[in-house]
């Protein structure tokens, strides 16, 4: 068995070439051009990788830039929204002041009639009992036109008080 034998090894050897020869046209070229498919469909999805990270990359940062927008546009509203308050608010206030100054005033007239007609018919009274008294003194009915008319002129001279 240890024994080395030149015919033998030679036909190994020739089997082994031959069946590297039949290797490298039949499994070789097809098993390299696989692995080369392999290994460009590999580059192709890293390439693709690669651009769909940086893609995502500018997508977020576009995001972010909108969110700044939206943010800055929606503090924007805020502050107009404060303002167009504030303003509304006054516009009532002042409104409310308006009316109130309204009000009173036509309190004040109202009150100012009801003194007039109050003082009108208090010397209608005070000029009826000033004759009623004339004339119970000097114990004779007095004309009382003339007497109403004579009460009035001093009435009207008095201070409207």
């Amino acid at each position: 068995m240890l024994n080395p034998n030149p015919g033998l090894i030679l036909w190994t050897i020739l089997t082994f070439i031959l069946l590297l020869i039949i290797l490298r046209k039949f499994a070789w070229k097809p098993l390299l051009g696989i692995l080369s498919k392999r290994e460009e469909s590999v580059k192709i999805a890293l390439e693709k990788a690669e651009k769909a990270q940086s893609e995502a990359e500018r997508i977020y940062l576009e995001n972010q830039k909108a969110l700044e927008r939206a943010s800055a546009e929606g503090q924007k509203i805020l502050n107009e929204s404060r303002i167009f308050a504030e303003k509304i608010k006054e516009d009532i206030i002042e409104k409310a002041s308006q009316q109130s100054r309204k009000m009173l005033d036509a309190a004040k007239e109202e009150i100012a009639r009801d003194k007039d007609a109050a003082m009108q018919e208090l010397r209608s009274e005070i000029a009826a009992i000033a004759v009623g008294a004339a004339g119970k003194i000097i114990d004779e009915t007095l004309d009382e036109n003339k007497h109403r008319n004579l009460v009035d002129s001093y009435m009207r001279e008095l201070p409207k008080n």
